[in-house]
């Protein structure tokens, strides 16, 4: 059995001028002056290698296979192209791991995300309902005396800047205040402000016992003829019409230098709520 070692570096086997001698192929080692390729070489060439292919056929025909073992360059490049491929099925498969590991976080963060919005939603539902809570509670407890500022002016002051921001509160200062401070004369104005408050809330009834508190003894501040008039309407409103023309009177008999808009506006009243002269 003969063991040919053959290499894909054809050019190389040119080089080296494989010859057929007899059967022995005899091996030019040393290197060649370099061949001046013509017609006659190769053909030469080409007879060389029909030879070969002869001797081949006939040792495999005679049973004497000939074994063609592989250059080691090209297994040990094999090797390394076969390691490669791996590598590359390796990084593939990472890859693709990486790819539905980070699907699946992109998922879960937008679960995530979703469950966080749903969560703030429901904590700013719940703190809006905590305030409500805390509001209607602050707002329906009894009043007690309390002076934030140590003087009804000043009280009253601030009870007024409070209702232009929270008017529920507000209300409460006004209250508290007339509660703090009966007999001060800010508490005369601040049932005043709740009985327009009243009407405004189209509270009539209420806004009469306000009227009526704001007008004790008949005072004689210069927002009270126009009160007198307040008091009256809301009487009228309310079907109290012998109250709301007794009010009129005592407009007439209490505040003789109101303004000529305000009396006009009495002897309208009283005209429309029929009463008597």
């Amino acid at each position: 059995m003969i063991k040919l070692s053959v290499s894909p570096r054809v050019l190389a086997m040119t080089a080296v001028g494989v010859c057929l001698i007899g059967g022995a192929v005899v091996a030019q080692t040393a290197p060649l002056p370099a061949i001046q390729w013509d017609v006659r070489r190769l053909d030469q060439l080409d007879r060389n290698v029909r030879r070969l292919e002869r001797a081949l056929t006939q040792r495999n025909a005679a049973g004497e296979p000939v074994l063609v073992q592989p250059d080691p360059e090209v297994v040990a490049l094999q090797g390394r192209v076969a390691a490669m491929d791996q590598r590359l099925q390796d990084l593939e498969q990472t890859f693709q791991r990486v790819n539905a590991d980070g699907e699946r976080l992109t998922f879960q963060l937008d679960e995530t995300q979703r469950a966080n919005e749903t969560l703030r939603t429901r904590l700013a539902q719940a703190e809006e309902r905590v305030g409500k809570l805390e509001t209607e509670a602050e707002l329906n407890a009894p009043i007690v005396a309390n002076s934030p500022t140590g003087a009804a002016p000043g009280d009253l002051a601030a009870a007024v800047r409070l209702l232009s921001s929270d008017r529920p509160r507000g209300v409460r200062a006004l209250e508290t205040l007339i509660v703090t401070w009966p007999e001060a004369a800010e508490a005369r104005e601040a049932n005043l402000r709740l009985g327009d408050l009243s009407v405004q809330a189209n509270d009539r009834a209420n806004a009469v016992s306000y009227y009526a508190a704001a007008l004790k003894d008949w005072p004689k501040t210069a927002w009270a003829p126009e009160a007198t008039l307040k008091l009256a309407d809301a009487l009228l409103a309310t079907d109290r019409k012998t109250q709301g023309c007794a009010a009129l009177s005592e407009f007439t008999r209490r505040y003789p230098e109101a303004p000529a808009a305000l009396k006009t506006r009495a002897t309208q009243t009283r005209t429309r709520a029929a009463c008597a002269a």
